[in-house]
């Protein structure tokens, strides 16, 4: 039955999947499209994807140092630009907190300068900016200790990298 016009009536779902009849085949509708175009765009790996914590650059001087580790919130990691590999529950939730003890310096592009003998070097940036700094830099606060701490646990257990 027609309400006012030629507009069918509103189904059961309140206007979801209601489409005109034409040429004895029912045209899809916004919803059905809305739909298709949602499953289309999680195919195939062109889905969402999860928005990234950090990304970390490591340098040295030592055989293994150099190394690229991109964190999403998910805890998705890429080691060198490979193939995306997990975290577990309890690391993600110390790369939240490291990313979280690291707002205000990265806020700040804090940048501090490696000493004579250093051998590490680390660069990150997050949403908030960046820091820089060596292994052995002066004055580093806590969260760049447990920043250093959780690149070598992820290299070695998640990457399989020797450092």
């Amino acid at each position: 039955m027609s309400r006012g016009g030629d507009r069918p009536a509103a189904g059961r779902w309140g206007g979801w999947g209601r489409g005109v009849v034409a040429g004895g085949r029912r045209v899809a509708t916004i919803g059905v499209v809305a739909l298709a175009t949602l499953a289309a765009g999680c195919g195939g790996g062109g889905g969402i994807q999860a928005a990234d914590l950090f990304i970390l650059e490591r340098t040295g001087s030592v055989p293994g140092a150099r190394l690229t580790l991109l964190v999403n919130e998910e805890g998705g990691v890429r080691c060198n630009g490979g193939a995306t590999l997990k975290l577990s529950d309890p690391a993600l939730v110390q790369a939240r907190a490291i990313q979280e003890d690291l707002r205000e310096p990265a806020s700040n592009h804090v940048s501090l300068p490696a000493q004579a003998g250093s051998v590490l070097s680390y660069y990150l940036r997050d949403e908030n900016g960046s820091v820089r700094f060596a292994d052995n830099s002066a004055g580093q606060p806590a969260a760049f200790h447990n920043l250093v701490l959780f690149v070598l646990q992820t290299a070695q257990q998640v990457c399989h990298l020797p450092i």
